[in-house]
């Protein structure tokens, strides 16, 4: 019977160890819960105070930049619209002055066209002339 007694409280021995790890296991499950608590409830006010604040402040700077970019967009159109009716009013009036440049000129070279062509005819008459004087149509 000895040996059954002391089966007997190795068997109460092993009992209380596992009612103990039992209450150790609960122990560490509730404070397990109470820091991830704690932990949550830091993440939420850190939250509330810093990141809350900077995502709105973000997001202003956001509206800024969205509304500078459409008006820096609104006005490099018209700066663009300018320069294209800037330069197809000037194409124009480079157009009409080479236009009248060429009549000018066509009236001054036809006038030289013509008054070369008279001192030709003159210089041939002249020569003629002289020739006929001096005998030398003659042959």
């Amino acid at each position: 019977m000895e040996h059954l007694a002391t089966t007997n409280v190795l068997l109460g021995i092993m009992a209380a160890v596992s009612v103990l790890e039992g209450l150790l296991i609960i122990g560490i499950g509730v404070a397990g819960w109470m820091i991830y608590r704690r932990v949550m409830t830091l993440v939420n006010t850190l939250e509330q105070r810093h990141v809350a604040p900077v995502v709105s402040r973000v997001n202003a700077i956001l509206d800024d930049v969205k509304i500078v970019s459409a008006t820096v967009k609104a006005e490099t159109e018209r700066v663009d619209d300018a320069i294209h009716k800037t330069m197809d009013r000037v194409d124009d009036t480079a157009q009409r002055v080479q236009a009248n440049v060429r009549a000018k000129t066509r009236r001054v070279l036809g006038i030289l066209h013509g008054v070369r062509a008279a001192v030709e005819h003159f210089a041939r008459s002249a020569q003629h002339n002289g020739r006929s004087e001096h005998g030398v149509d003659g042959m």
